[in-house]
């Protein structure tokens, strides 16, 4: 599937925090991105979701959304606490 190309990464995250099976993360990123779970594969469709939604891409030009910005966003899109974003915001005072 890839990693941040297609959804790979999002896919991943959902196996990992959720101990989700790869069909049903599939389904689950799928259904918070609002497209089909065979589209989470194809690049052109994923860079345009990911531009739509801020969640970072390979070799983003300038005011998008970069690291610590793209995961943020990702854990909202996806409805899940990622550590590293929930210290950042603790940390900065954010949270």
């Amino acid at each position: 599937m890839g990693g941040i190309r297609t959804a790979g990464d999002l896919v991943l995250r959902m196996q990992l925090s959720q101990s989700m099976k790869i069909n049903e993360a599939k389904k689950y990123v799928a259904e918070k991105l609002k497209v089909n779970p065979i589209d989470l594969s194809d690049c052109y469709i994923m860079r345009e979701i990911r531009e739509d939604l801020d969640l970072g891409r390979p070799m983003p030009p300038d005011n998008v959304a970069k690291g610590m910005a793209a995961k943020i966003r990702i854990a909202k899109v996806l409805g899940i606490k990622i550590n590293s974003v929930e210290r950042f915001l603790q940390s900065s005072g954010l949270k």
